[in-house]
């Protein structure tokens, strides 16, 4: 039907739907362009920001490298200068009497904490040395003694080894009236420096003034020119080069390669023999850092897309609904009504009589589980008191009564742990979490370490411990926690039982959560899926039931943390604990 001017009724509204449309369209296609612009400079903007910040902090690092090594430069460069007027040494280079001369030796590079320290005559061979085995050793044709021997001033030479690092040494050559009697040389122990700076993300170098590398964290540089170094350390293939360009894409144009990946190179200059320093840093940090704030922008974009498309839809949804059939819906739903309440019904005295078969179904597991625990966990205890009186026994046999009056101590403090340890399957067996209170858990660390020292002692295990210097606070109870650890530690010596270089790491970091990181070298473990099981075990009879990991799962969740496990990415287990920070630790940190 036609309107009084010959426009069809309804044209206009459809027309004003079509406009409406394709401003919708035109608005989601401008959000979509802002928000990829907005994307863009944030990334760019970023990439340089943070990019400058790990320079900075990169400078700051070189600049206390420079000043440790100095340091230890300048202290072992004033060594030769005073050994070479001590009288004795003069003495014994003149009479050739060196019967005492290498225990002075030893006792001066114990005093000044130097590597070697070598005394030669007139000759170039060695009549004093720390290390006994360079005795009757010649060094005439060595760079350090040549020079010495022509200077009346300390020299300083850099002499590459066999073994593929160098040497450093000083030197100074000893006269008497004027005569030469032999030359004085203490080696600097600077190799350590490059043990202290390894770091996965960064790696640091010692360049001589022909930029030469003399230090270096990556032992393959040592000896060669540094251009030459990072060119030997990456693949030159299409490929290599193809992967490098796409995964650098959105990160700003690196300064070098360094083993496939792209680095920043920073470097200052040490005020040494013309030396400089140089660091290759990775960007991980900087990209790290730039992919959370962006993750943030795209998902407000992504919510702000979302919310216009759930309104565009809520229009068309309400203008789909409609009552359909409603009578017929009711009356079938009447129906299934009543079969559900006559099958409720029946279920009903169904779970009745499994509640019966599973209660007593659960006292006998209970019961079993309580036996099995108390032997489990007073094993640790009775073996670490045998230990300590055997060890008292010996000790009052030597006449040793104050020492053995410590390991009865320790054997009263070993029985007041049973009891707890007993104390503690009781509030195991009921869930138990009203004596939590504040506890530390570094002290936590050390107490369990303390109770596993006998067999850390006999089974020679390498630990390495890495925690806060201030206290990480949890709110828990003190024993359970220690005797999770315990457990945690127990299984890491079990693990590396086989190894010929058994070790343990704990790492202890605080965050929004205090996380206890317990690191083996062991054979890792195989499946993951049952590990907290109840009596699921590894080990051989005799050695375990199983329940020690799934105790320890239950009082870690009692506690209000989490207890996981995977293997590592070098070969062994790792077991994490998470524990949420006490309250007034959470503010404060806040």
């Amino acid at each position: 039907m036609a309107d009084p001017g010959g426009r069809p009724s309804g044209g206009a509204p459809a027309g004003e739907g079509r406009r409406g449309k394709w401003a919708v369209r035109v608005a989601i296609a401008a959000l979509a362009a802002l928000s990829i612009a907005t994307v863009w400079y944030t990334n760019d903007f970023l990439t340089q920001r943070f990019t400058e910040t790990t320079r900075n902090r990169t400078e700051l690092r070189l600049a206390l490298y420079t000043g440790a090594m100095m340091s230890e430069i300048q202290r072992s460069s004033v060594v030769p200068l005073l050994l070479a007027r001590d009288p004795a040494l003069i003495e014994a280079l003149g009479s050739r009497n060196f019967s005492i001369t290498s225990q002075r030796l030893m006792q001066a590079a114990r005093e000044v904490g130097a590597a070697s320290i070598l005394l030669m005559d007139e000759t170039g061979r060695t009549v004093a040395a720390t290390n006994r085995n360079l005795l009757g050793t010649n060094f005439y044709d060595k760079e350090f003694f040549v020079q010495a021997s022509r200077s009346s001033d300390t020299v300083f030479s850099a002499a590459r080894r066999e073994t593929g690092g160098y040497a450093f040494t000083f030197a100074r050559a000893i006269r008497s009236d004027g005569r030469f009697l032999g030359v004085l040389a203490v080696e600097v122990e600077l190799a350590r420096f490059e043990r202290a700076w390894s770091s996965d993300s960064e790696t640091v170098a010692i360049l001589d003034s022909e930029n030469t590398v003399i230090l270096s964290t990556e032992p393959r540089w040592r000896g060669k020119p540094i251009d030459e170094a990072i060119a030997s350390a990456n693949g030159a293939s299409a490929i290599g080069r193809a992967l490098r360009a796409t995964a650098d894409f959105a990160n700003r144009p690196p300064d070098a390669y360094v083993l496939g990946q792209a680095v920043m190179r920073t470097n200052a200059r040490m005020p040494f023999q013309g030396w400089r320093i140089v660091s290759f840093s990775t960007y991980d940090s900087v990209r790290e850092r730039v992919n959370a704030v962006l993750a943030l922008e795209i998902m407000a974009f992504a919510v702000i897309l979302a919310l216009a498309f759930y309104l565009l839809s809520r229009r068309a949804r309400s203008q789909s609904a409609a009552f359909r059939r409603e009578s017929a819906e009711l009356r079938q739903l009447n129906l299934r009504l009543q079969r559900e309440i006559a099958e409720r019904e029946k279920a009903q005295k169904d779970l009745a009589v499994a509640e019966q078969t599973l209660a007593q179904s659960s006292k006998l597991a209970a019961l079993g589980e309580m036996s099995a625990a108390v032997s489990h966990e007073l094993n640790q205890p009775l073996a670490a008191m045998k230990t300590y009186l055997a060890g008292a026994k010996v000790l009052l046999q030597r006449r040793r009564p104050e020492e053995a009056l410590a390991a009865f101590q320790r054997v009263d403090d070993l029985i007041e742990r049973m009891g707890a340890i007993t104390r503690q399957l009781k509030s195991y067996a009921r869930k138990g979490g009203e004596a939590f209170e504040p506890v530390d858990v570094r002290s936590c660390v050390s107490a369990a370490l303390a109770m596993m020292e006998p067999q850390l002692r006999t089974r020679a295990t390498r630990i390495t411990r890495a925690m806060p210097r201030g206290p990480v606070m949890v709110n828990a109870d003190r024993v359970r926690l220690e005797q999770v650890i315990i457990n945690l530690l127990r299984n890491a010596l079990d693990a590396t039982r086989d190894r010929p270089d058994p070790q343990i790491d704990i790492l202890l970091t605080m965050g929004e959560t205090a996380v206890l990181t317990v690191r083996d070298n062991g054979h890792g473990i195989a499946d993951l899926e049952n590990l907290f099981e109840p009596f699921y075990t590894t080990k051989k009879p005799g050695d375990g039931v199983g329940l020690g990991l799934a105790i320890s799962s239950g009082i870690v969740n009692d506690l209000g943390g989490r207890l996981t496990a995977r293997n590592g990415q070098d070969g062994g287990a790792v077991f994490e604990i998470q524990l949420p920070l006490h309250a007034e630790k959470s503010e404060a940190a806040e």
